[in-house]
């Protein structure tokens, strides 16, 4: 009785629970949230644990269980491993449990009590925070390496500038000693010309007000790019490409002050032969008294540090650059962690597959947004990049979360740790959907063009053929309908070549405007002839009849001849088409105006560009879709604006403007470009 209680107290239990007992471990009670680690129901009640878990047999649980129920003693354990039979096969889980041992009252084992929870998520985290963490130290470590470095190289310059003023003052302090003893005055002039002459840094003496040259070194001359010729001469003289330069303006205060000065890097321009060339120099402006405690020179400490001063910057240069490229180009940079999947990507990278720049992104998340056919191919690339330890390049379409399609350009190479296994992935990817979707725009124009030519070319080759076969007959009706047939080709065939040398002419900007002034009411009202003959529409024209306009009028005459036909084409339905012409005070603006199905808003964006050929309202229509694209151009090179109102079910208007110019010299000049 006391066993079915325990077992029944512990069925309901949230925890995984177990009940066993006896030498064999036998089962007998386990709660079904147990059942689920071990992936069993309950007919394993009443087996042996060995038994129902042969997989275990390799792992020390069923020894440990042993032990409990020999010894009485309970056993706990964390983040303990643990393989499991699954349905995709042996896993490795980890767990926090306890065999705690239930003794009789003779202080015997009765029962072990088998508790666990599933900690294998909380272990990753672990896991990963700890590589993460060793990640950070590292470079935590590599950066305080730097640093020291960069310290200890400092504290050595300092440390010899240092040196060099104690030396300084130990000789100013032999100066004014040797100026209170006249007698020794000459010979303490030739040590200082000498110690100045054999040091080991650029240095130079300038005597009084005028800062006259009166020592150098071999050194300072390397710097100043003079010889010894200039000693003796005021320094303005000697080098007087230091007009205007700040050196001159600071050795007068050291000089009026008598206060030393410290200059780092700064920039010197020194001449050449016919040039000036940008030095950068770390000083030092020491004055030199005398026994008035007056000064009477100043000695000049320098040493160049352009090389380090331009490798500095031509290491900031290029980062921005490298910045500004990868910004312009929307190039986005990230390296992977093969190993374990991890990435360190750029924002404009994680945009590139639809992440924002603060979501995680990981290697897994990069291949489950590529289209699935694409991955394998991908994959193949990147791992005989691995192996050959060279580039591996590829496009390929991505599946934003928002169920967007995308093409992507992909870069990246392998980096390999010192034992030469490739440990990471550094990459870069652009979105091309632009490109991709302008490419597939021109692969369907040129299939249409081709089509749409070929179609004409065939009806007259027909007709030719034809007439060939009865050129001996008697001139008849067929003869005469053959001949229409043949020229109506031609002619259709004709416009189609027409909108591909405009297209082309277009492209290299070699459309040439005649502009002239002239009547828009006459030429909107004799433009259009043929909508007129056919009697299926009637045209309407509402305009000033004196209405008068300084532009190209057969490219105007071209603009309204195709705003009309798209007109007829696409709203057949429609029984009357306006035309409207109106005057406001800075340009003109002409209208189409049809009031057949109208145009879906989400085409009207693309309707003006190039090689776009949309369906209108699921029906197809012959040409090359590129009527729209020239208008759109002719009106550009007129400095006016192209556009549509459209609704569905009450039709559309295209309209355009052009100003009102009366400047020739200005017109003519447009008419150029």
């Amino acid at each position: 009785m006391r066993q079915k209680n325990y077992c029944q107290y512990f069925f309901y239990s949230p925890n995984a629970t177990a009940v066993y007992q006896g030498d064999n471990i036998r089962i007998l009670s386990a709660n079904q949230a147990m059942l689920d680690f071990w992936g069993k129901d309950r007919s394993v009640v009443g087996k042996d644990f060995r038994t129902i878990l042969p997989e275990l047999d390799e792992q020390p649980f069923f020894t440990i269980l042993k032990n409990v129920w020999d010894s009485g003693e309970t056993f706990k354990a964390k983040n303990y491993p643990a393989v499991l039979l699954t349905d995709e096969g042996p896993q490795e889980f980890y767990f926090d449990f306890e065999y705690k041992a239930i003794l009789d009252q003779h202080g015997k084992t009765e029962y072990i009590l088998h508790t666990a929870f599933e900690v294998t998520e909380r272990k990753k985290a672990m896991n990963m925070v700890e590589e993460k963490s060793k990640s950070e130290q590292k470079l935590i470590n590599d950066l305080s390496a730097l640093n020291e470095e960069y310290l200890t190289t400092n504290e050595d310059l300092f440390s010899k500038h240092e040196e060099l003023f104690a030396t300084n003052s130990e000789l100013l302090k032999i100066r004014k000693e040797l100026l209170t003893a006249n007698h020794t005055l000459t010979e303490n002039e030739k040590r200082f010309k000498t110690l100045v002459e054999k040091s080991p840094v650029a240095m130079a003496s300038l005597r009084g007000e005028n800062f006259e040259v009166e020592i150098v070194n071999d050194l300072v001359l390397k710097i100043w790019n003079k010889d010894r010729s200039i000693v003796g001469k005021p320094l303005s003289e000697a080098i007087p490409e230091l007009k205007g330069q700040v050196f001159i303006d600071v050795l007068l205060e050291v000089y009026r002050t008598g206060q030393p000065y410290y200059g780092k890097e700064i920039k010197a321009l020194i001449q050449n032969g016919n040039e000036l060339n940008e030095y950068y120099l770390n000083f030092a402006y020491q004055p030199i008294f005398d026994e008035n405690n007056k000064s009477t020179s100043i000695l000049v400490v320098a040493s160049d540090v352009t090389e380090q001063v331009n490798a500095r910057d031509a290491v900031l240069e290029f980062k921005n650059r490298l910045e500004i490229a990868m910004d312009a180009s929307r190039l986005g940079s990230t390296e992977v962690n093969l190993a374990t999947g991890t990435m360190e990507s750029s924002a404009q990278f994680k945009y590139n597959f639809g992440f924002l720049p603060d979501e995680e992104f990981n290697y897994s998340d990069l291949y489950e947004a590529i289209l699935p056919e694409y991955r394998e191919h991908i994959r193949g690339l990147v791992q005989e990049a691995i192996r050959t330890n060279g580039i591996y390049k590829a496009e390929y379409p991505v599946k934003w979360k928002d169920g967007s399609i995308h093409w992507i350009q992909a870069n990246g190479r392998p980096r390999y740790d010192k034992n030469g296994v490739a440990d990471r992935m550094v990459g870069m990817t652009t979105e091309i959907t632009d490109k991709k979707l302008a490419e597939q725009r021109k692969d369907d124009f040129l299939s249409v063009a081709s089509h749409e030519l070929k179609t004409p070319l065939t009806a007259v080759k027909a007709s030719i053929q034809l007439l060939n076969r009865i050129k001996h007959q008697p001139y008849s009706q067929t003869h005469i309908r053959l001949i229409e047939q043949s020229d109506k080709g031609i002619e259709k065939m004709c416009l189609l070549i027409d909108d591909l040398l405009n297209m082309s002419r277009l492209g290299q900007d070699q459309l040439m405007l005649e502009y002239k002034k002239f009547n828009l009411y006459e030429m909107l009202n004799k433009s259009c002839h043929h909508v007129r003959l056919e009697n299926k529409h009637r045209l309407i024209l509402k305009s000033n009849e004196s209405l008068e306009i300084f532009a190209d009028e057969h490219r105007i005459e071209q603009v309204v001849v195709n705003l009309v036909n798209n007109a007829v084409k696409y709203a057949k339905e429609s029984p009357e088409i306006h035309i409207f012409a109106e005057s406001f005070d800075d340009h003109i603006k002409v209208s189409v105006q049809d009031f057949g199905q109208g145009i879906s808003e989400s085409v009207i964006p693309n309707l003006f560009d190039r090689y776009y050929r949309a369906d209108h309202l699921g029906a197809s229509y012959s040409g090359l879709g590129l009527g729209l694209y020239i208008c759109s151009e002719i009106i550009r090179k007129h400095s006016g604006t192209i556009g549509v109102d459209s609704k569905i079910g009450e039709g559309s208007t295209f309209w355009f403007t052009i100003p009102k110019k009366e400047d020739h010299t200005t017109v003519d000049a447009a008419a150029t470009v």
